[in-house]
């Protein structure tokens, strides 16, 4: 396993990260374990979850999964700003009441008492970014967080926290977590830019485009049993890319998932995309990754395929409310 450094931290994680997103949904607790089981022996150390997936759930299972002796071993990384209640107005955003007690029920939840990685999971205008990185920092000089991200941000509202963190001494964010993947290519305009210029890591969710770049769709047919994408409303541009995918992975003897993910981390800027899967075979199809090497052919036709800069799915926005996650 090669280690990449989360920005400019120094810390080192595996070029995959493995997201518990599925975990207390279509994952129990027995295969969970064995996820991550799996995923550490393959040499993988980053693990990312947030306490609105499954309402804490995730961070319960993932928390036993690491139990026994395993949570050294890991880059842990979770996410606060999601309603977590119903009937409290307050139990949701990114200002300090939240994120402070957000904080101390995912470290109960987790069973740890430090998280390495503590991402604010979407923008929230309404709240000035000063409150939040206040209670980020102390959060961070309490010593129950190492680091601190963002998730989804814009590259405008990025920079703004950094200028912010530099003029009140607090601790600035270390990471931003973007859609990224071979249908939606808009993170390289600014965003990325940005994060290499100021040492930011870049850690692409759905990197598989919600299961569309893992060749289980074909044109002309319904959409496969408890898939979550409805083919009937791919555009030609989307078809064009997943048809060109599979011919390209054919020729490299890989899957179309091992390929957009190998694609995906050999990307300028990026560290470490975060991998969905349900099952242990998922994940190894993800890790067989790690074995693709993406040349200048590569390149050259995949951007043949979708240009630079430009989508033909829309993931990246940075003005998600409150409750609109993948």
């Amino acid at each position: 396993m090669e280690y990449r450094p989360l920005g400019r931290t120094g810390v080192q994680v595996s070029p995959l990260c493995l997201g518990a997103m599925t975990f207390g949904g279509k994952t129990d607790q027995a295969e969970a374990t064995k996820m991550v089981d799996h995923f550490l022996e393959a040499g993988g150390n980053f693990i990312d979850t947030a306490n609105v997936y499954s309402r804490g759930v995730s961070e319960e299972m993932t928390g036993r999964a690491l139990a026994g002796g395993k949570r050294h071993r890991v880059v842990l990384a979770t996410k606060a700003h999601g309603k977590m209640d119903d009937h409290d107005p307050n139990a949701w955003g990114n200002h300090r009441r939240n994120l402070m007690a957000a904080c101390d029920a995912s470290l109960k939840r987790l069973g740890t008492d430090y998280i390495d990685l503590y991402q604010i999971h979407r923008p929230q205008s309404s709240v000035p970014i000063d409150e939040t990185l206040r209670a980020l920092d102390d959060l961070i000089r309490a010593g129950k967080v190492r680091y601190i991200g963002t998730s989804t941000y814009a590259a405008w509202q990025v920079m703004e926290a950094l200028a912010v963190s530099k003029e009140l001494g607090l601790n600035r964010f270390v990471s931003e977590q973007p859609p990224y993947h071979l249908l939606d290519r808009r993170v390289e305009r600014e965003l990325i830019p940005l994060c290499q210029s100021y040492g930011l890591a870049v850690l692409p969710w759905s990197p598989l485009a919600g299961g569309k770049l893992t060749g289980k769709y074909r044109r002309g047919q319904g959409a496969p049993q408890n898939s979550r994408e409805n083919p009937a409303n791919f555009s030609e541009g989307t078809w064009a890319v997943l048809e060109s995918l599979e011919a390209r992975a054919r020729s490299k003897g890989c899957t179309p998932t091992a390929f957009s993910l190998a694609w995906l981390m050999a990307q300028p800027g990026v560290t470490s995309p975060i991998i969905g899967a349900n099952s242990v075979a998922q994940l190894q199809e993800n890790l067989e990754a790690l074995s693709v090497t993406i040349d200048a052919d590569d390149r050259k036709a995949v951007d043949q395929w979708i240009e630079p800069g430009t989508h033909t799915e829309n993931y990246y926005r940075a003005d998600f409310g409150p409750h609109q996650y993948r």
